[in-house]
């Protein structure tokens, strides 16, 4: 039997999952493990409630909660709603980021230019989106300069991290979508992205990982760390350093 996912912590108000990458938070017309909350269904038996608090990209993997109570679930929306929740990405971006920290602050809105509906891109009519990164660590594999960034969105709009990472010249490597030619999106959707499209976007998933959250709720504060998956890290760890200066 397929495993369900990762758990990370699990108690009898709450459940927090690392979620792999590939795997959809709501349920598609697929079978009962085509999506995070029919797995979690699955876990805790269908008679059973499940509230996701946070949603991640069907490609982004990470840190998930699930309220198993309407009651939890309200009481963490809210500090969600609030911003009053610290969460921490790691992202590999294409080339060598030059500055150690930054602040991506530019609005988003629909791209009027894309066929695709569910594209967003920076406008200036487009609603405050403010995204803070560090780097990490630069790398050098055979196929370029990279980066290895820490990435923390102040504010969650949809798609946030990957457009503004794109839009500072440092898109996410495998992104579909945001990574430049968006056909490699439209031919992924239509199950026929070739063999040279894939060796161009090095990973089979775009890599962001939400791997850290923090935050306080009932007089305590709660921090719940995941790694990244194995071709994640592999990616980083077979790189070189950049020579030195």
């Amino acid at each position: 039997m397929e495993k369900l996912f990762e758990i990370v912590h699990e108690t009898d108000d709450l459940l927090v999952i690392n979620k792999p990458a590939g795997l959809v938070c709501h349920p598609t017309k697929g079978d009962s493990y085509s999506s995070l909350i029919s797995r979690v269904r699955l876990h805790l038996g269908a008679a059973d409630e499940a509230h996701l608090i946070n949603r991640l990209d069907r490609e982004t993997s990470g840190l998930v909660l699930v309220a198993k109570k309407l009651s939890v679930a309200r009481e963490l929306r809210g500090l969600w709603e609030r911003r009053l929740v610290e969460k921490e990405y790691v992202a590999i971006v294409r080339g060598a980021v030059k500055e150690t920290q930054a602040c991506i602050d530019a609005p988003l809105g629909r791209d009027e230019q894309s066929q695709i509906a569910i594209k967003d891109t920076v406008r200036a009519d487009g609603a405050e989106a403010r995204t803070r990164f560090v780097l990490s660590r630069r790398l050098v594999r055979a196929e370029g300069d990279f980066s290895l960034l820490r990435v923390s969105p102040v504010t969650g709009r949809k798609h946030q991290i990957r457009i503004h990472l794109a839009h500072y010249g440092h898109p996410i490597v495998g992104d579909k979508l945001y990574g430049g030619d968006e056909n490699f999106y439209l031919d992924f959707v239509k199950w026929r992205l070739s063999e040279s499209q894939r060796r161009q976007l090095l990973l089979p998933n775009h890599a962001l990982h939400a791997g850290k959250l923090r935050f306080f709720w009932r007089e305590q504060e709660h921090v719940f760390c995941a790694p990244p998956e194995a071709g994640f890290q592999d990616f980083v760890d077979s790189a070189g350093a950049p020579p030195q200066e």
